[in-house]
């Protein structure tokens, strides 16, 4: 199960897209807002997306209320 990190860009008119660094941390630009968790809703459904997985794959790790986020993923 690797973990990735990531950086997210809520209540972006660019997303949803996931960037990847050359360090290989992904940044996801979602719309959703940063409200009551609806943008790390938005990001899980975009990596799983990205992944070719289920969302019930993706798990947020670390980062629930930060910027910078770990999710894990069951590849």
């Amino acid at each position: 199960m690797p973990t990735v990190r990531a950086t997210i860009k809520p209540n972006s008119r660019k997303g949803p897209l996931v960037e990847i660094a050359d360090d290989g941390t992904l940044t996801l630009y979602v719309r959703a807002p940063a409200v009551e968790g609806k943008a790390n809703k938005a990001a899980i459904e975009l990596l799983a997306e990205h992944f070719g997985v289920a969302k019930s794959a993706v798990r947020l790790s670390a980062g629930a209320t930060s910027r910078f986020k770990r999710f894990d993923v069951d590849l």
